[in-house]
């Protein structure tokens, strides 16, 4: 592939000096006994922004900070190692999404933080958060929400132009401008481009396909299974159409990070793709394609559905149960990192669940609030999470011709229901 791989290992050399942030203040009260707390999450930008947050309460006496941001697999990996152990956590605080909080739930490895919600609400003027993002069931809050995000679609308008294309409303119009566009004469790589790299992705891109069908959902309302009828097989096989007819054997094999970077590079003509990833197309330091950039709601699956092929998603920073150092001092640090004035800041990297912030709501936060508002539900329970689970390890046996799309939905659902059952989420 042409640009994309030449630029690559650039990308990942400009990434980390252009997101370090000057480091706010940490005004938490130096501890009386030094304490050593680890924060592990995953890497993206705005994540990047927080972790750097994080980092600022070093400057403490008696607290050593040490900041582990890896891959969001290898990440996930390693809590669920840690939430599996006996004895102290390794990690003091922890990232989360509104899906991997379910599963550290679940696993009762991390605490609810009502109590010190109530201490410190006015302190951090916690009512100006959506701070219930992270609520079970029960009213019990497991984690202090600082990012909105969902997935929408980016698109070079300048190719676009040059195509002679409208830029698409549906996934039906995306497979038609792959058929027909010239990408060896406009000299780009690929006209779309999208995440199925990994179990995880094929199962994001499923959900987000599936919610586009005006709302489906993974599960009914009894937990029981509800993507292996007609629209599942329906969202599926629009998935494959796009892999397909857009991807090929090239594309399949790219990470989110090959994507942002095939689309600020001018290599890659449209993607559907994070909405964190999105205010990097604006740095001129990362992106050789500023001001061509446009940003659009998720599509529609076709011209016959209203929803659109994007869910709502939360970043949130939790505390271990099992964390040996103080719980007081460990909320204090996240809402040093989560306050009004870093939100504010964070809100030029991506959407945050802060009100205030309003005023530096980024370029794409239109489309992003679009998607929410019209897409799929977000997950929002454990057994929601289960059957992630089990999609992760079914949905890819398609693409690799293992599996028909109703085998793989078929598994899934029998992997659920067994793994659900065992874990008191459905009745026998």
């Amino acid at each position: 592939m042409k640009k994309l791989l030449v630029l690559l290992s650039l990308m990942a050399l400009l990434v980390v000096p252009s997101f370090a942030q000057d480091m706010g203040a940490c005004n938490v009260d130096p501890p009386a006994e030094a304490a050593d707390i680890t924060m592990i999450g995953w890497t993206f930008p705005i994540m990047d922004f927080y972790g750097d947050e994080l980092a600022a309460c070093d400057s403490v006496d008696n607290i050593n900070m040490t900041i582990q941001l890896l891959q969001s697999a290898d990440a996930q990996s390693e809590m669920r190692l840690a939430a599996s152990s006996a004895g102290d956590s390794p990690y003091d605080i922890v990232h989360a999404s509104n899906g991997f909080i379910t599963e550290l739930i679940a696993a009762d490895w991390v605490m609810p933080l009502n109590d010190l919600i109530d201490k410190y609400r006015d302190e951090y003027d916690l009512d100006d958060m959506n701070i219930d993002a992270f609520a079970d069931g029960q009213g019990n809050i497991y984690g202090i929400p600082v990012v909105v995000n969902t997935s929408h679609f980016y698109y070079n308008r300048e190719i676009l132009e040059s195509a002679g294309v409208e830029p698409p409303q549906t996934y039906d119009d995306v497979l038609e401008i792959c058929a027909t566009m010239d990408t060896d004469a406009l000299d780009i790589d690929m006209a779309f481009g999208m995440v199925v790299s990994a179990g995880w992705a094929w199962r994001i891109e499923f959900v987000n396909m599936l919610g586009g069908y005006d709302g489906a959902t993974v599960l009914d309302s009894d937990s029981m299974p509800a993507f292996t009828g007609e629209t599942g097989v329906a969202a599926m096989s629009k998935l494959m159409e796009l892999v397909d007819g857009c991807l090929g054997e090239d594309g399949i094999l790219l990470s989110t990070d090959d994507i942002q970077a095939g689309v600020a590079n001018g290599s890659i003509a449209m993607a559907h793709m994070w909405a964190s990833r999105a205010a990097m197309m604006d740095d001129e330091e990362l992106s050789s394609v500023v001001g061509k950039i446009e940003f659009a709601p998720a599509l529609h699956p076709s011209a016959d559905y209203s929803g659109r092929g994007g869910i709502s998603w939360f970043d949130a920073l939790a505390i271990p149960k099992n964390s040996p150092v103080d719980k007081d001092l460990l909320f204090r640090i996240i809402m040093e990192a989560a306050d009004a004035e870093s939100q504010l800041n964070a809100a030029t990297y991506g959407l945050v669940p802060r009100a205030s912030a309003e005023p530096n709501a980024p370029r794409y936060s239109a489309a992003a609030l679009t998607t929410i508002a019209e897409g799929g539900p977000g997950i929002s329970s454990a057994a929601v999470q289960v059957a992630s689970v089990a999609l992760d390890q079914t949905l890819p046996t398609v693409a690799t011709g293992e599996a028909t799309i109703q085998e793989a939905l078929d598994a899934a659902a029998a992997l659920y229901i067994e793994n659900a059952t065992a874990a008191g989420y459905i009745g026998e």
